[in-house]
């Protein structure tokens, strides 16, 4: 089984993910701010647990989490990024702080995580390395340009640096989720469609690790569709953001 490093894992898609994984047998590195948010699976599987607790924007604390499981195992086999933010930019209302704030928590914190894990999977067996970005970097959303762009950058990072890591033998996965029930979802004012539970969610990319594809899509239909819309021409996109943006002032 293998040893694994999961980030974000105290609540939503992570916490259901660490779940799944603690039941396969897999030992987990749980990654999260606060300890206390971890303790419920730490309890219920013990020894098959390492908590690697700190705050991703932070890259000392992260080398700290690196270091911890590089004391206790060794080396990684599964690296799984899944932490990350959601904050909306209002009409009217450009917020270039806020802009900073998704980007280094979902793109700079990332790349620090990953600065940290890929010394420890290259002394793992059959490294995997698994990024989860966002279905909306296919299509252009009103009041999402902080977190489409700092998830649209994810996605041009993994697919360049899956270029250089395949010829050291890590494959790397992208999932890129639609809507999922978690407690950033929960604060959204608008219809979220095909919208999946954080169980459902984890449940699909643990059944689909064990392939290493290149990307994990879901819900199926919805994640197609944004692929279409979004290689729709310019000005096409456009038009098709402006009716969703006067859906959600209505």
């Amino acid at each position: 089984m293998s040893r694994c490093w999961l980030t974000g894992a105290s609540s939503g898609i992570g916490a259901a993910l660490a779940k799944c994984l603690l039941e396969q047998g897999h030992q987990v590195a749980l990654g999260a701010r606060r300890a206390d948010s971890l303790a419920p699976l730490a309890a219920q599987f013990g020894q098959q647990t390492l908590l690697a607790i700190g705050d991703i924007d932070d890259p000392p604390q992260v080398a700290q989490m690196a270091a911890q499981i590089e004391q206790n195992w060794g080396a990684l086999d599964l690296v799984i990024l899944n932490a990350g933010t959601c904050e909306y930019l209002e009409p009217g209302q450009f917020d270039p702080l806020l802009v900073e704030r998704v980007v280094r928590t979902n793109l700079v914190g990332l790349s620090h995580c990953l600065h940290a894990a890929l010394p420890l999977l290259r002394r793992g067996q059959r490294p995997h390395l698994v990024v989860v970005g966002s279905s909306v970097s296919w299509l252009a959303l009103p009041r999402a340009g902080a977190y489409g762009a700092s998830k649209a950058a994810v996605r041009y990072l993994i697919e360049s640096l899956r270029i250089d890591l395949i010829n050291e033998g890590i494959d790397v996965t992208l999932v890129s989720p639609g809507f999922v029930d978690t407690p950033l979802t929960r604060r959204n004012d608008f219809p979220m469609p095909q919208l999946w539970s954080a169980e459902r969610a984890a449940a699909h990319i643990a059944a689909r690790l064990p392939r290493r594809p290149l990307e994990i899509n879901f819900p199926g239909v919805f994640t197609q569709v944004l692929r279409l819309l979004g290689a729709l021409p310019v000005r096409w996109r456009l038009k098709l953001g402006q009716r969703l943006a006067r859906k959600q002032q209505e």
